[in-house]
């Protein structure tokens, strides 16, 4: 029963066909497709046909078992390829009922190739076959194959296998996803054309896309065929030195490739353990899918660029858990809505008189679908795939239009050209088309591509699923990225992947063996970086400098001693001090000046020394504040003229004593008294001085204020420069002399009785004096370049005076308001006896009688009168008469009082 069923439906099969010829046969409209069923799947009969190469089928089986060249059987209908090869009818038609070719009906044949290029090349052998046969002639000049121009294919791999046989017979190829770079060079490729740019743009989309993000460091995943190995390469080249590939992984491109699984787990694998973030995909979208699954098995989130051949591929945002994969970035090709498609979509059928089997496989596809949804393996086509993606279809059947409208001659009327004329005749008028459509200007370049750029895409999360959105675009004119204002927070949601840290501001990158790895190295003093990852650091401009680690350069800070700091305020508080100091000891040597202590002291002296004090102490005021010529000269001025003074004062009391006591030869006596003219002796030694510091000033490089840098940090020091080093030496060498000589006299009588003489506090002070400056040197030149020079001048200076201070006078005053009752002549008289009997060991005997001389002694002193005071002494040795001569004024010419006044004087200062 079931079988007689069975050919019932098959004869009333048969009939409806008998019937439905017959009745074009009566009107006409008789549609014939000489190329095989199994190869036509559409077809409509015009003055000028085109064929349309589009892989409505992904995937034949089991190709890789083919070992007979038998027929192709497709499978996995394609609802992006479909709704592009409708797109392409729609533009046909659209043309045909408009005046662009007044007169001419555009005809179309489809042929699927099923994404083999195998079957490919089948399709075009039949497609330009003549009464069913393939000519093989000489010269194909005038070669009229039925159709005058081919659309297609999809896939590079296709294309340009394709592009090889057409550029024998020079026949037309126009592609609208195509993109190898190879397929521009006209010397292979010499009748293919595109509606797009070429990959070598893309990669440089991919590449700007990518550096915009600040990411570095990426993983490839690429198919192995001509596509995907063409776009990888591009990208390598175009990312050389700015992107590293931690990883390139190969798939095969054939979906029925028997390994495919185990490739797809090993790319995934790779990218798991992979510390590159970005991923880029060159992939058919059937793969990406795969690949996708696996991630979502494994949770695994990164950002994946895709490549233009599933950037917009919308049964991809459909996936179970898409949302789990990270986020999706890629370029398309420029889209547009197609007006009137929709509407098209919506009463999908056969134009009349037209043949598409592959509208009727859809409707059955969709039909089964509402019969056993679970089975259902076709989308609604409105729904499914985004219907922008046909605009390039739109665009391509257009710039064929044109160039026949150019080669036919076609007026606004009618066109006057032969329809059946050699197809390369099209490529001449195609090659230099300049159209206008939506509104868009298009034209070919040079290479046969259009030049207008991308779409840069952003798989937005809606719910479970994913919506594109376009969020900037690349022109190809201005070569960089641009993301709309509105869509510029998408950076702070991505994550970062880089080889290596980013080298903030003020290092610079260290480059190791791979470009994209490197080290941060901080800038060293006088260099900066004032951006990310640089590749050196940038030298400071004259007049600023940075410190380490800087990310500008600044301008130098002068330092100084300035009043408000804590060492001139030390400084200031010392000197004044110091200056009470000297002033309160000049009132106290004035009010007593009559007394015994400040008379051996030599009063007048002694006001001379506080006088060159008082000038030395105002030298350390002039090293605070900022320094001016008149400053830095009057430092070493009055310090110079200062303490010289003050130390040619000291040498004349050393001098008196030397010659006061030391045992001399006579005639030497006589000879070295004559030196001794104390205000003629500080004229002289001051004055010595005072010539070398006009001699400096004048004559050599007189001080000035300078600014010094030590050779790093932001800091110059306003300081003085001495100018002449060697008269900045002299002065302080001429005053070390004197101090010097103060030492040695000194220290030649200090077995001398103290109450006589200073040689301990004159030894002392030069010592200190000398040892400070000595120390002085070196920490002076170290110090060359900072402000430190002048507080350890100053503080040297300080230093020194205090010594003078607290040796000469100090002490005085204490005994001279504290110990009166010490500072009586008889007191002082009887120390002197028991100094002198310790000292009888060392032979020292002094005495004088009551004015008598010793003859050619030199040492009775001019109008000074001796007082004679004998004073017995007892001892368990020794028993003598000593008479000494008083010499505590032999500059004041006249003669002391008698003993008597002396016994009164020691009552008056007795304490009761």
């Amino acid at each position: 029963m079931t079988r007689y069923l069975h050919t019932f439906t098959a004869m009333k099969s048969r009939f409806e066909v008998c019937v439905l010829a017959v009745m074009m046969l009566s009107l006409g409209l008789w549609v014939r497709c000489d190329i095989p069923s199994s190869l036509c799947g559409a077809y409509m009969e015009g003055d000028v046909n085109v064929a349309i190469l589009s892989s409505i089928h992904s995937k034949v089986i089991n190709l890789h078992k083919r070992t007979r060249p038998q027929p192709f059987v497709c499978t996995d209908f394609d609802l992006v390829t479909f709704l592009q090869s409708m797109g392409a009818i729609f533009a046909i038609e659209e043309i045909n009922n408009s005046m662009l070719l007044p007169g001419i009906k555009l005809g179309y044949e489809i042929c699927d190739p099923c994404a083999s290029p195998t079957k490919a090349l089948h399709c075009v052998e039949h497609l330009l076959a003549i009464n069913g046969s393939l000519p093989a002639l000489s010269d194909y000049s005038d070669f009229r194959p039925p159709v005058k121009a081919l659309l297609g294919e999809r896939y590079s791999e296709l294309s340009i296998a394709i592009a090889k046989l057409l550029s024998l017979y020079l026949c037309p190829q126009v592609s609208t996803q195509s993109s190898a770079p190879v397929l521009s060079d006209k010397l292979r490729y010499p009748s293919f054309m595109r509606v797009i740019p070429s990959d070598v743009y893309q990669a440089q989309a991919l590449v700007k896309l990518i550096s915009h993000f600040s990411w570095n460091w990426v993983g490839v995943v690429y198919g192995d065929d001509d596509y995907g190995r063409a776009a990888y390469q591009s990208f390598m080249q175009e990312s050389a030195g700015k992107i590293c590939a931690d990883f390139e992984k190969v798939v095969p491109h054939y979906l029925d490739h028997v390994d495919i699984e185990k490739y797809i787990k090993d790319a995934a694998k790779t990218i798991r353990e992979s510390s590159a973030k970005v991923v880029l995909l060159i992939l058919k979208p059937q793969l990406v899918e795969k690949l996708f699954k696996e991630m979502i098995q494994t949770n695994t989130s990164r950002v994946w660029i895709a490549s233009d051949a599933w950037s917009i591929y919308r049964p991809l945002t459909k996936m179970n858990d898409i949302n789990k994969v990270g986020k999706i970035f890629g370029f398309s090709f420029t889209m547009a809505n197609i007006p009137g498609f929709e509407d098209y979509l919506r009463n999908l059928r056969p134009t009349p008189g037209a043949i598409n089997d592959y509208i009727e496989e859809y409707k059955q596809l969709r039909l089964n679908c509402s019969l056993w949804p679970s089975n259902c393996t076709v989308d609604d086509i409105l729904y499914a795939v985004d219907q922008r993606e046909a605009y390039g279809e739109r665009v391509a059947i257009y710039a064929i239009a044109h160039g026949l409208r150019t080669l036919l001659k076609c007026d606004e009327t009618a066109c006057s050209g032969e329809t059946n004329f050699p197809p390369w005749k099209l490529v001449e008028s195609m090659r230099s088309v300049n159209f206008t459509l939506d509104g868009t200007r298009y034209f070919f370049d040079e290479h046969g591509d259009f030049v207008d750029g991308y779409d840069l895409i952003l798989w937005k999360e809606n719910g479970d699923e994913r919506i594109i959105e376009i969020v900037g675009k690349f022109l190809l004119k201005k070569g960089d990225v641009e993301i709309f204002s509105e869509y510029e927070s998408i950076n702070n949601s991505l994550p970062l992947s880089r080889c290596s840290k980013s080298c903030i501001h003020g290092y610079a990158k260290n480059q190791s063996k791979i470009s994209c790895c490197y080290n941060c190295v901080e800038c060293p003093e006088g260099k900066y970086t004032d951006g990310y990852d640089l590749p050196e650091c940038l030298k400071c401009p004259e007049g600023k400098w940075s410190l380490n680690g800087s990310s500008k350069c600044e301008e130098f800070l002068e330092i100084y001693l300035a009043w408000t700091n804590s060492y001139p305020i030390a400084l200031l508080v010392a000197t004044a001090i110091g200056l009470v100091l000297v002033f309160t000891s000049f009132i106290i040597f004035s009010v007593h000046r009559n007394t015994t202590v400040i008379k051996k002291a030599d009063n007048k002296m002694s006001c001379f020394m506080l006088l060159g004090l008082t000038v030395s102490f105002v030298s350390v005021i002039m090293f605070i504040g900022r320094p001016t010529e008149h400053h830095c000269r009057a430092q070493q001025a009055l310090y110079g003229l200062g303490f010289t003074l003050c130390v040619s004062c000291i040498l004349v009391k050393a001098y008196r004593t030397f010659l006061a006591f030391m045992a001399f030869d006579p005639d030497k006596q006589h000879q070295l008294k004559k030196l001794y003219k104390p205000v003629i002796n500080l004229v002289l030694l001051t004055g010595a001085q005072g010539l070398i510091l006009l001699l400096w000033m004048t004559l050599g490089k007189s001080p000035e204020p300078v600014k010094k840098w030590p050779g790093t940090g932001l800091e110059k020091y306003v300081v003085c420069d001495e100018g002449s080093i060697i008269g900045f030496g002299v002065m302080h060498g001429y005053i070390a002399l004197l101090a010097f000589i103060c030492f040695f006299l000194a220290f030649k009588g200090r077995k001398v009785p103290h109450d006589f003489n200073e040689t301990g506090v004159i030894i002392f002070s030069m010592l200190i004096h000398l040892f400070v400056w000595l120390c002085f040197i070196p920490i002076y030149i170290e110090r060359n370049k900072t402000e430190q020079r002048h507080i350890v001048q100053a503080s040297a200076i300080l230093v020194s005076n205090y010594g003078i201070i607290f040796c000469h006078f100090v002490p005085k005053c204490y005994i001279v308001l504290w110990e009166l009752s010490e500072n009586s002549r008889a007191l002082i008289m009887v120390r002197l006896a028991g100094g002198i009997k310790d000292d009888a060991a060392s032979d020292i005997n002094i005495f004088h009688e009551a004015g008598r001389n010793t003859p050619n002694s030199g040492i009775n002193s001019p109008g000074v009168g001796p007082s004679v005071i004998e004073i017995s002494v007892i001892s368990k040795d020794v028993s003598s008469t000593i008479k000494t001569e008083d010499f505590f004024n032999t500059d004041r010419g006249s003669i002391d009082p008698t003993v008597s006044r002396h016994v009164k004087a020691r009552q008056r200062h007795t304490t009761k």
